[in-house]
C-alpha cells in the first residue's frame, strides 16, 4: 500500500476561505491609511507654503509672492517662492525647493481668487490677493474651514 502525501481538496478549499477572511478584513484599512497619509501630507504642506509666504510678505514690505496687488501670476509667484532674490539691498530666498504639490490634486500651482469665491479646480492651491489666505482646491477639503 503506498502512503498518500499532499493536502485534500478541502483543507485547500478551508485555507483559501481563511485568506479571503483575513483580506476582507485587513484591505480596507490599508485605504483609510492611504487617504489619512494623504490627509497629513496636505496638512503640512499647507502649513509650510503659509509660513513661507508670510516670510516672504515680511522681507518685502508687504507685497505677497506672485506680484503686486491685482497683478499675480502663478509663474511669477514659484519665481519668487524658489529663487534666491535681492530686494531693498538684501539678498532673500529661496523660500522653498518647490512649491508642494496638493496630495489630492498633484498640482503645484497657485490659482489667485477672493476668498469666498475660490475656484475647485485642478490647481493644487488658492491664494486670495487681499489677504493671503490660501487653501486647497481638491474636491475633498475645498469647503473645509479646517484646511
Amino acid at each position: 500500500m503506498r502512503s498518500q502525501k499532499g493536502f485534500t481538496l478541502v483543507e485547500i478549499l478551508i485555507v483559501v476561505v481563511i485568506l479571503g477572511i483575513l483580506a476582507a478584513i485587513v484591505i480596507p484599512q490599508f485605504t483609510s491609511a492611504s487617504t489619512e497619509a494623504k490627509n497629513n501630507s496636505l496638512k503640512a504642506d499647507l502649513q509650510t507654503l503659509r509660513s513661507q509666504i508670510e516670510l516672504f510678505k515680511i522681507q518685502h514690505d508687504d507685497t505677497w509672492p506672485g506680484g503686486g496687488m491685482g497683478s499675480l501670476t502663478d509663474v511669477q509667484f514659484v519665481t519668487d517662492m524658489t529663487t534666491r532674490q535681492t530686494y531693498g539691498g538684501k539678498a532673500y530666498g529661496p523660500y522653498m525647493q518647490k512649491v508642494p504639490a496638493n496630495a489630492f490634486t498633484n498640482s503645484g500651482t497657485m490659482t489667485f481668487v477672493a476668498t469666498g469665491s475660490h475656484e475647485n479646480n485642478a490647481a493644487g492651491w488658492n491664494m486670495d490677493p487681499n489677504t493671503g489666505e490660501v487653501h486647497p482646491t481638491d474636491t475633498v477639503h475645498y469647503d473645509d474651514p479646517n484646511y
